[in-house]
């Protein structure tokens, strides 16, 4: 007899890729706080591997459902949407622990930790709202939790301004400056990445109102 196969539940892979998003910036954290340790950085980049695979299959899911889903929760768009920007998300933190070890990073500055813990800030706002999205037309605090997530762009926005002016008027050497431009870019990719998706749920609450 044929197995029925489950139908995808869209809400909750968008809550499982934020969950690794979770997942992977805590492992950034983890190897700046031990950084000396070069065969720790060597598995983070195992483990960050690890982690993106999880999200790829994730997205690829999403993808295959709606492939042959005739009816889905929200538009086929703001979904296909939603899992390419939480996948953004989970790239650019991975890239960013890559880029640690093929730059040959010898020193962290400072402005890594602000960053680290903003994004953990912004990964776990991003874990609650999409939490609750799956009610959104019920719900009283999706909205808040959604502005928490723009909330915290916009202070990664004012620390790349002040890290990169910072980078380029106190460091001469031209190799630290492009890796560490390199380095904040990708980071302040991670925080575009879940502000676009907060924006998308505005969006599609709007649709639905």
């Amino acid at each position: 007899m044929a197995r029925i196969k489950k139908k995808l539940d869209y809400f909750e892979a968008f809550k499982n890729q934020a969950e690794l998003a979770c997942r992977g910036i805590d492992l950034l954290a983890h190897v700046i706080d031990n950084f000396d340790d070069e065969s720790d950085l060597i598995q983070a980049i195992k483990d960050a591997e690890k982690i993106e695979h999880d999200g790829d299959s994730i997205a690829h899911a999403v993808f295959e459902a709606l492939a042959i889903d005739f009816m889905t929760p929200i538009d086929r768009e703001d979904i296909i949407t939603l899992t390419q920007h939480l996948d953004d998300v989970l790239d650019s933190i991975e890239g960013t622990i890559q880029r640690l070890y093929m730059l040959n990073v010898q020193h962290m500055r400072p402005e890594i930790s602000e960053f680290v813990k903003l994004l953990q800030k912004s990964t776990k706002a991003l874990e609650t709202a999409l939490d609750e999205f799956e009610n959104f037309k019920k719900s009283k605090d999706i909205r808040k939790l959604i502005v928490d997530v723009s909330d915290v762009e916009e202070e990664a926005d004012a620390l790349f301004f002040k890290a990169m002016r910072e980078l380029h008027t106190t460091e001469t050497d031209p190799i630290a400056i492009y890796t560490w431009s390199s380095i904040f870019q990708r980071l302040e990719n991670a925080a575009d990445a879940c502000e676009r998706v907060s924006d998308r749920m505005s969006d599609i609450l709007l649709k639905n109102a």
